[in-house]
């Protein structure tokens, strides 16, 4: 009876990881095979994807302080619409996206690997989607295996949209730097940054309307696939190298 429960549990583990974490390994695997003039280290993508998990765990922290103080400055009260709405643009896509590539940044700015515009893609998609990941395992631990699939048809493909958004900017800054341009740098940063955040909160707004009968959510859906299936491809198509 022992063993027929220790293979069950094992089973259940195996089953939750695969739903958990497939979706974004399998998009992980997709943006790293689209490179075409050189593949990116093993190693340096692992320590993104552990920096995405490390990104879950802060933004979780600073989400709490942050939706206290937006709490206060705008005068609006928590669990009301016009709260949860604001605070998807200035709280979650604003933390959530700067964790992430705060930490990317510092791994992969000034890392010798870092040599193509389409690089810029690849590391930013690894940290978000491990972020994507720990934040369904936490999903899946908290609500049941049952928010998987759903999580893994929109959820897991919007943080690649995101990163997409961000990682091509990303990818041009550098090119930028690499002549001399900073201040154009600079200004893709920030313009990559902004449009991620943005289509975050506009991603988490969509979805909180959605449960009031509005059909937007679907068409930022659709506009995340085009950028995470056709987009992405483009910048690939596209790649430079710095030198």
């Amino acid at each position: 009876m022992f063993f027929l429960l220790a293979d069950g549990l094992t089973l259940y583990l195996l089953f939750f990881l695969v739903l958990a974490i497939g979706p974004a390994v399998v998009l992980m695997r997709y943006a790293y095979n689209l490179d075409p003039l050189e593949k990116e280290p093993a190693g340096l993508l692992t320590h993104l994807i552990l920096q995405g998990v490390l990104a879950a765990f802060l933004a979780g922290i600073f989400e709490q302080v942050g939706m206290s103080v937006f709490g206060l400055l705008s005068g609006l009260r928590e669990n009301t619409l016009g709260f949860e709405l604001l605070s998807d643009f200035v709280v979650v896509g604003v933390i959530e996206e700067a964790c992430k590539y705060i930490l990317m940044g510092r791994a992969t700015w000034n890392n010798q690997a870092f040599n193509c515009r389409y690089d810029g893609v690849v590391y930013a998609v690894f940290t978000s989607l491990g972020f994507a990941a720990m934040e369904n395992v936490m999903y899946g631990l908290n609500y049941g295996t049952g928010v998987l699939m759903s999580r893994a048809l929109m959820a897991i493909p919007a943080h690649m949209g995101f990163a997409v958004l961000f990682g091509m900017l990303y990818g041009e800054a550098k090119y930028l730097a690499v002549r001399g341009h900073r201040i154009g740098s600079a200004l893709c940063i920030v313009i990559g940054f902004a449009l991620s955040a943005m289509l975050h909160g506009l991603y988490d707004a969509t979805a909180t309307l959605a449960n009031y009968g509005d059909g937007t959510f679907l068409l930022v859906v659709a506009v995340i696939y085009a950028i995470v299936f056709l987009v992405v491809r483009s910048a690939a198509k596209h790649d430079r190298r710095f030198a």
